[in-house]
C-alpha cells in the first residue's frame, strides 16, 4: 500500500493543508469547554450578563472559524485523494496494458475489473478519510487530556487509564480485520466473475434451460460473500458499544470525583462540566477514528490488492530496433525450432516448429482444436514468448523489434471479433488515425463489408452500440478483418476471422487479399479446408506438433491428418470453393 502513495506526489500542498486545517479547527474546538466553564463560573454565578454575552460571542467566532477551517481541509483532502485515485487508476490500466497475454490468463478479467473499480475507489475514500481525520482525531483526544490536566490533575487520572484501554479496543479491531477485508474482496472477486460470466452467456443459459441451477451457484458464492461481511461487520461492530462502555464508565468516574471536589473546594461546577465536556470530546473523536480504522482498514486491504497487480511484470522485453524492414527472400519469417508452453498448462501446446515463409506468401494453417493453430499466430506479434527456440521476421529475431513496431507491422484478427462503441469510422481508425475514408472504403471492400456498410443510415457515421450488438456476427468480423488491413500491416493474421461468414464470401474475401497491390504475408488460420486449400503453403498441426507442410496437392498424398480432415469435410463443399 505504502508504494501508491507516490501518486500523491503531484498533490502535496493539499496532503499537507488538509490535516493543517483539521488540527486548526480541532484547536479552536479544544477551547470551548474553558470558555462553557468560564461562563458558568463566573457569568451565571456571578450573574454578569456583559459577561456572558462576551464569552457567548467568542464561542460563535470559534464556531465560525473552526467552521471554515473544516471546510478548507474537506476541499484540500477531496482534491487530493480525487487526484490521488485519478492517477493510480490511470497508471494501473497503462501497467495492465503492458502485460503480456501469459500474466492477463493468469490473474483473470474479473480480477483486473474489481481492481480498477471497487478496490481504487476504497483506497480513495481511504486517503480522504485519512487526510481529514488520522491527525485530527488522535490530536482532540491527547488534547483534551492535556486540557483536562490544566482543569484538575486528579480528576484528569482517569483520561489517562480510559485513553489506553480505547486504544486497545480500536487498534485491536483494526488488526483483526485487516485479513479479513482481503478475504471479502476475494469473495467479491468470484461473485463478480459469476455475474460477468452469466451475463456474458446468458444466450447459452438460457438455450440450455439452465437459469435455476445458475442460481444455485449465484447464491452460493453470494452467500459466502454474505457471511464473510456479516462476520466482518460483527467484528467492526464490537468497537462503539465497547468505547461506549469504557467512555461513560469514565464519564460517572469523573463526575464522582468532580462532586467530591467540588464539596471540597478544589473544583467549581464550570470545571466539572468542562472535564465532562473534554471527555466528550475524546468519545466523539474515538467513533470517528473508529469509523476511520475500518476505512483505513478497507483501504489498506484494496491498496494492497492494486499493488499487487503493480508487482507482476511483463516477461515480455521490448527490443530496439524500431524500423520493420521487409526482405524478399525465403525466409522472410522462420519459426526455428519452437516450442512453446502456457504457463502453469501440464504440457506443451507447440513442439518443435519448423519452418519457413516467403515474403507475400499466402500460408493456410489447419488441424484439430486444441492443435496449436491460434498458438503459432500468436507467437509472431509476441502476445506469448515461445519457450525455446527462435522465431524470425525479416532475419531477425522478434525479440529485436520494440512492441510498439512488430504490432505496427503485424496486424491481428483474433478468432472472437472484438467492435467498440463508437462509430465505424472510428473503429476502423483505431490502428491508423491518419487513415483517409477512401483508404477506410478500400479496405471495407477486400473486406466484403463495403455493401453492408453503405446500406447502413450514415454509413461510416453509423453508430456501433456496446460490443457491436447491433451487428450480426459476420458484419463484426468483416469489419475487425477492414480495421486490420487499414493499418496496411506487412504481415496479416486472419485466426479463424471468417468462421462466420458463409462459403461465397469467404471465397471472395480471400480473392480480394491474393489480389491485393501490395499484398501482405498472409497466414490464414482456418477449420476449414476449403479456406485454405488455395494457399501458397499450408502447415498441417496436430497436438501441438506440425505434421504437415506444402501445398494442397502436395498434402493430399503425402500427409494422412490433412486428408482426413479434407475427407470428413463436404466434397460438394470444396468444389464450389475450387
Amino acid at each position: 500500500m505504502e508504494n501508491l502513495l507516490v501518486y500523491l506526489k503531484n498533490y502535496k500542498k493539499e496532503s499537507i493543508l488538509a490535516p493543517l486545517f483539521k488540527m486548526l479547527e480541532a484547536t479552536f474546538e479544544l477551547f470551548v469547554p474553558l470558555v462553557m466553564a468560564a461562563i458558568i463560573d463566573k457569568g451565571i454565578v456571578g450573574q454578569d450578563m456583559p459577561y456572558i454575552l462576551k464569552m457567548g460571542s467568542v464561542l460563535v467566532l470559534l464556531a465560525i472559524v473552526g467552521l471554515a477551517s473544516s471546510v478548507t481541509a474537506q476541499y484540500f483532502a477531496a482534491k487530493a485523494a480525487t487526484g490521488f485515485a485519478t492517477k493510480l487508476r490511470q497508471a494501473l490500466f497503462k501497467h495492465i496494458q503492458n502485460l503480456s497475454f501469459t500474466e492477463m490468463d493468469i490473474i483473470g478479467n474479473n480480477t483486473l475489473i474489481t481492481r480498477m473499480t471497487s478496490d481504487i475507489n476504497q483506497v480513495q475514500s481511504g486517503v480522504n478519510m485519512t487526510l481529514r481525520l488520522f491527525l485530527r482525531s488522535p490530536f482532540i483526544v491527547f488534547g483534551a487530556m492535556i486540557m483536562a490536566f490544566t482543569v484538575d490533575v486528579k480528576a484528569a487520572l482517569v483520561f489517562v487509564v480510559a485513553i489506553p484501554l480505547l486504544s486497545i479496543v480500536v487498534f485491536g479491531v483494526m488488526l483483526v480485520n485487516i485479513p479479513l477485508y482481503k478475504k471479502v474482496q476475494a469473495a467479491l472477486d468470484e461473485v463478480l466473475g459469476k455475474t460477468r460470466e452469466h451475463l456474458t452467456g446468458v444466450r447459452v443459459i438460457r438455450a440450455l434451460n439452465m437459469e435455476e441451477q445458475e442460481k444455485e451457484v449465484f447464491e452460493e458464492k453470494n452467500e459466502t460473500l454474505t457471511n464473510m461481511q456479516k462476520l466482518v461487520g460483527r467484528i467492526a461492530g464490537l468497537t462503539n458499544p465497547l468505547t461506549y462502555i469504557i467512555v461513560n464508565g469514565s464519564l460517572v468516574v469523573i463526575v464522582w470525583i468532580g462532586a467530591l471536589r467540588v464539596e471540597s473546594g478544589f473544583l467549581t461546577q464550570g470545571m466539572v462540566v468542562a472535564l465532562v465536556n473534554y471527555m466528550l470530546q475524546i468519545l466523539v473523536e474515538l467513533i470517528k477514528l473508529a469509523n476511520l480504522i475500518v476505512t483505513m482498514t478497507k483501504a489498506v486491504a484494496c491498496g494492497n490488492r492494486v499493488q499487487s497487480i503493480f508487482e507482476v511484470s511483463s516477461c515480455l522485453d521490448s527490443g530496439t530496433i524500431e524500423d520493420f524492414i521487409g526482405q524478399d527472400h525465403k525466409s522472410y519469417i522462420e519459426f526455428n525450432d519452437v516450442s512453446f508452453t502456457y504457463k502453469n498448462a501440464g504440457q506443451q501446446a507447440l513442439a518443435h516448429i519448423d519452418f519457413k515463409v516467403a515474403k507475400g506468401e499466402v500460408v493456410g494453417i489447419i488441424g484439430g482444436t486444441g492443435s496449436g493453430k491460434t498458438s503459432i499466430v500468436n507467437l509472431m506479434p509476441r502476445y506469448y514468448e515461445v519457450t525455446s527456440g527462435q522465431v524470425k521476421i525479416a532475419g531477425k529475431d522478434v525479440k529485436d523489434y520494440s512492441l510498439k513496431a512488430l504490432r505496427e507491422n503485424v496486424g491481428m484478427v483474433m478468432q472472437k471479433a472484438e467492435i467498440f462503441k463508437g462509430s465505424i469510422r472510428e473503429n476502423l481508425k483505431l490502428g491508423n488515425q491518419t487513415a483517409t475514408d477512401e483508404e477506410i472504403w478500400q479496405a471495407l471492400e477486400i473486406a466484403q463489408a463495403a455493401s453492408f456498410v453503405k446500406a447502413k443510415e450514415g454509413q461510416l457515421d453509423y453508430w456501433i452500440e456496446q460490443a457491436g450488438k447491433n451487428l450480426s456476427g459476420g458484419q463484426k468480423q468483416r469489419l475487425t478483418i477492414a480495421r486490420a488491413l487499414v493499418c496496411k500491416p506487412d504481415i496479416l493474421i486472419l485466426d479463424d476471422s471468417a468462421s462466420a461468414l458463409d462459403f461465397a464470401t469467404d471465397a471472395a474475401l480471400r480473392k480480394a487479399i491474393y489480389e491485393m497491390e501490395a499484398k501482405p504475408t498472409v497466414f490464414i488460420v482456418s477449420q476449414r479446408a476449403a479456406s485454405i486449400m488455395h494457399a501458397d503453403k499450408i502447415l498441417v498441426l496436430d497436438e501441438g506438433e506440425l505434421v504437415g507442410k506444402g501445398t494442397h496437392k502436395a498434402l493430399l498424398e503425402s500427409c494422412k491428418v490433412y486428408k482426413e480432415i479434407y475427407d470428413s469435410q463436404f466434397r460438394k463443399e470444396v468444389k464450389e470453393n475450387e
